[in-house]
């Protein structure tokens, strides 16, 4: 764990980060449930593309999202190196499907740059802003925006 509290002032948070391809993101590991190893999904018919299905996790429906296809990335083709991570987020309930995770940063607010003004508004959307730690660039997600809204009518856990 790299601790940057010491070199800026400002209230630190605790960060899960993950890869997925080339790229490093990370969420607030308050909205972090667990984290599981790769299980095959049962399809929904329907969904939009980023819904994988869902999986049963001890005994309740988990709703699976392609990370990678919700960011605009290639979809992943899942393997057994690939984990879900069980978010939550208010009542739902979500694994998102990631390549790996990498390690738990504690990142001080002053270190996490703005998001970058790259003219799209999905952008602008997604990303809270990029830490640069240890010659890393890691991406901070607004999971809050990229969970699909009640009107895609994604299964809430």
């Amino acid at each position: 764990m790299t601790d940057l509290t010491s070199s800026a002032t400002g209230t630190g948070r605790e960060l899960v980060a993950f890869r997925i391809g080339q790229q490093e993101f990370a969420i607030d590991i308050t909205l972090v449930r667990e984290i599981r190893g790769w299980t095959a999904e049962t399809s929904i018919p329907r969904a939009p593309d980023f819904v994988r299905g869902v999986v049963n996790l001890r005994g309740a429906v988990l709703p699976i999202l392609d990370l990678a296809a919700r960011l605009g990335l290639p979809p992943a083709e899942p393997s057994a190196r690939h984990v879900i991570m069980v978010v939550q987020m208010g009542q739902q309930t979500l694994g998102l499907l990631v390549d790996e995770v990498a390690d738990i940063q504690l990142a001080n607010d002053g270190l996490i740059q703005p998001t970058p003004e790259v003219g799209s508004e999905l952008v602008r959307q997604f990303v809270r802003g990029v830490l640069a730690v240890d010659g890393r660039m890691i991406v901070l997600i607004a999971l809050d925006d990229i969970l699909p809204s009640p009107s895609h009518g994604v299964i809430a856990a």
